[in-house]
């Protein structure tokens, strides 16, 4: 006979796992290390909102502003040269010279070329506190003027200016910006008989609530309209209705730091008309390239190239296939 002596040993441990979940089944240890890591099993507490200390939203007259900058490209046809010479830290001038066809509008809606050439001198006053002077002198006799003031950090002041020779086309406007901690609001005054009011509120740290109204004394004519915004870091959404039938509604997507895709649909109520466009914004080590296509037939590229410090290539592109309309142009600037 012999002595048979066994000894019950307990399963391995998990490696880095604590001592009470080593004593549970593979399935449930593992829920353990997760909820101990953060990782999953029971959700995070949602973050509180303080509905009393909201962001500030952006001004109602920009509110499409991301959106614009992509599917609007400043196009032009022919030859565009513009140069700004600083002086100081605060002030600069300014050289810009075009040459290149103008489209007059027809009642047939064709499209009328005129050839036109300019020459625009300009000078820029920028304070170190963000007020700034801007005006602008053409060879054709208009002229043009911008001042900004910020009185108090809620209270700021413009005034825009645009003098032409030509009888009743001159116009001005004078707009009071007031801004509040989660809040902005303006009141706009112009030229025949124009009163208009915006109005902007952030209701959620992503999401704005809006509208604006006008009142045109001359022509005896009135409007109302309401907006929403929604953005957080990689979209941006806008919506737009307003009395006078129209409603806009535009989307951007930030794939990237370097790619952004935007969209834009407007309907007109009164006409039965609706467009769409699709448009992209993709910046390169030494360019930048903006394009967009609608549902008009029209294809649109603008470059920016950076030759070197100060200096910019420009292309620009707009193909109307329904039209058969083709505009190109190409520029340069110089100084920054």
């Amino acid at each position: 006979m012999g002595i048979t002596v066994s000894r019950a040993e307990a399963p391995p441990a998990v490696r880095g796992s604590s001592s009470s979940a080593s004593l549970l089944p593979p399935t449930a240890a593992e829920l353990v290390r997760n909820v101990q890591a953060g990782k999953g099993g029971i959700a995070k507490p949602a973050e509180v909102i303080n509905y009393m200390r909201l962001p500030p939203p952006i001004k109602y007259e920009e509110l499409q502003r991301e959106s614009m900058m992509t599917l609007k490209p400043e196009l032009f046809e022919g030859l565009r040269f513009d140069f700004t010479k600083p002086l100081n830290q605060n002030f600069a001038l300014c050289h810009s010279m075009f040459m290149g066809n103008i489209d007059v509008p027809t009642q047939n809606n064709q499209p009328l070329k005129m050839p036109m050439g300019t020459y625009e001198f300009g000078a820029n006053l920028v304070s170190n506190k963000g007020n700034m002077m801007i005006g602008r002198v053409m060879t054709d006799g208009r002229m043009s003027g911008r001042v900004k003031y910020d009185l108090k950090d809620w209270l700021g002041f413009k005034l825009q200016m645009n003098l032409a020779p030509e009888a009743g086309v001159s116009q001005g406007m004078v707009d009071v910006d007031v801004k509040g901690s989660d809040w902005n609001g303006q009141v706009k005054l112009g030229n025949s008989q124009f009163i208009g009011v915006n109005y902007l509120q952030s209701v959620t740290p992503h999401l704005a609530l809006g509208g604006e109204a006008f009142w045109l004394g001359q022509q005896r004519k009135s409007g109302a309209g309401f907006a929403a915004r929604y953005a957080n870091d990689a979209h941006i959404a806008t919506a737009q209705v307003a009395t006078t039938g129209l409603v806009s509604l535009t989307y951007l997507r930030r794939i990237s730091e370097k790619v952004s895709l935007a969209t834009e649909f407007l309907w007109n109520w009164n006409s039965r008309e609706a467009t769409a466009a699709f448009g992209y914004d993709y910046i390169l080590r030494q360019c930048r390239l903006r394009g967009r296509i609608d549902t008009d037939g029209k294809v649109a590229a603008y470059l920016e190239e950076r030759v070197n410090v100060g200096v910019n290539f420009i292309l620009s592109a707009e193909i109307d296939h329904w039209k058969k309309d083709y505009k190109f142009g190409f520029g340069m600037t110089v100084g920054e």
